[in-house]
């Protein structure tokens, strides 16, 4: 996956098999948002990214694997 930058458009597009991937955020799958803070460490695909999703009002910080980058 190419580096995720600020503004961004994602989509949760699977559960992660990250080791934070919470129960909660399994009603996630499917949604849109946008990065709003990704991890300044370059190309580290263990960080979290932090997704603004569209519809809840709500910010989360998400694995990397369950992330689809959006055009």
């Amino acid at each position: 996956m190419p580096a995720l930058r600020q503004g961004d458009k994602v989509r949760i597009f699977q559960r992660s098999e990250d080791q934070r991937w919470e129960e909660y955020m399994n009603e996630y799958v499917g949604y849109r948002g946008v990065v709003t803070d990704p991890d300044m460490v370059i190309n580290d695909p263990d960080s979290l990214v932090q997704v603004t999703l569209e519809g809840t009002g709500g910010t989360h910080r998400f694995p990397q694997d369950c992330l689809e980058k959006l055009d």
